[in-house]
């Protein structure tokens, strides 16, 4: 048995989990607070939600991220996870993405892989995470490396390129299922909030009166499931820097506007700065002017597709045999091609 912590913020750490766990043959249970999606057919177990308005030093002076004292609802968090991992007896224990969970589970002896973000890990309780995991996973290519990190954490990373859970899916056409007389361009918002307003779509929209734009999910949008007949037909999409995000546009191969937003420890800054080194992506710091966007959009669509040096399409099949393996017990690393 594997646990897999899913974390709740987004959609993101689900899509992955969701798309590695299908190529794992042994069973994999979720442990998580969303809710359990209508595809997943083995266990899950629902975590109680711990957050709360005025928490009491919820990193423990700095040593680690979210332990807030005398939260009934953390407390029983961490008791459901304790208590699975004794009553089950896990082989690996998966956190994407918690400290706590993951020096939980080594801390009642269950070997860790810790899912890698990008940005600055550098503080306390990531050290503490990235050090104790018997391996760390890293959904982004080796020719793409986040800078600083130290040889031990390199020594047992992982590069699987992104991980989507659209790899494999069959393109459609570019500009299918529209009218051929003008250009789309999809904005791509995610599940895990953004700081983009209406007004400011509305305006770029404004600006740009040859192009349709179609937005799927923020402000004024409906949540958009499954976006993948979307990002095929637009000409560009524009995006946050989240990791799954810009999973999905990798794997449609569309060009890409992305712009991150600010997030913990620079994570969207950091992604959004091996875009534009790699030349992988159009890459600007924030949401640019309304005049400013027929000339992004044209620059954006007239970009060389190179997206498969980001998404080779097997990420989740490394990762999974990864998992397999240290499940296994096998402690040395899994050889991969460079990538």
């Amino acid at each position: 048995m594997i646990g897999y912590y899913v974390h709740h913020q987004g959609r993101g750490h689900l899509h992955r989990a969701v798309a590695v766990a299908a190529h794992i043959r042994e069973p994999v249970t979720v442990l998580s607070s969303l809710p359990r999606p209508a595809q997943w057919d083995t266990p899950w177990i629902v975590l109680p939600p711990d957050s709360v308005d005025a928490p009491d030093d919820p990193t423990a002076r700095g040593r680690l991220h979210w332990v807030p004292l005398r939260h009934a609802g953390h407390r029983e968090r961490m008791g459901r996870i304790a208590e699975w991992i004794r009553r089950t007896e896990p082989r690996l224990f998966v956190s994407d993405v918690s400290v706590e969970a993951a020096t939980l589970a080594r801390l009642m002896g269950t070997p860790v892989v810790v899912a890698a973000m990008r940005g600055d890990r550098s503080d306390e309780a990531h050290r503490l995470a990235y050090d104790l995991a018997d391996a760390l996973l890293a959904p982004w290519p080796r020719s793409c490396p986040e800078p600083g990190w130290p040889p031990q954490w390199k020594a047992k990373t992982l590069h699987t390129g992104s991980i989507s859970r659209y790899d494999g899916r069959p393109r459609h056409a570019r500009g299918s299922g529209r009218d051929a007389s003008r250009r789309e361009v999809a904005v791509l918002l995610g599940g895990g909030g953004t700081d983009l307003s209406s007004t400011q779509l509305r305006e770029a929209a404004r600006a740009t009166p040859g192009w349709t734009w179609t937005v799927l999910g923020g402000p004024g949008a409906d949540w958009v499931e499954d976006p993948w007949p979307v990002l095929c037909r637009a000409d560009v999409v524009v995006t946050h820097a989240g990791q799954n995000a810009v999973a999905e546009c990798a794997a449609a191969r569309v060009p890409t506007v992305v712009i991150p937003q600010n997030r913990p420890h620079g994570e969207q800054h950091a992604t959004a700065r091996a875009l534009r080194t790699a030349g992988l992506a159009t890459v600007r710091d924030a949401w640019p002017e309304p005049r400013a966007w027929a000339g992004l959009l044209a620059e954006a669509a007239a970009r060389q597709d190179r997206w498969e040096l980001w998404s080779p399409g097997d990420g989740a099949r490394q990762a999974a045999r990864l998992l397999t393996g240290l499940a296994g017990g096998t402690r040395e690393r899994i050889a991969c091609a460079p990538r």
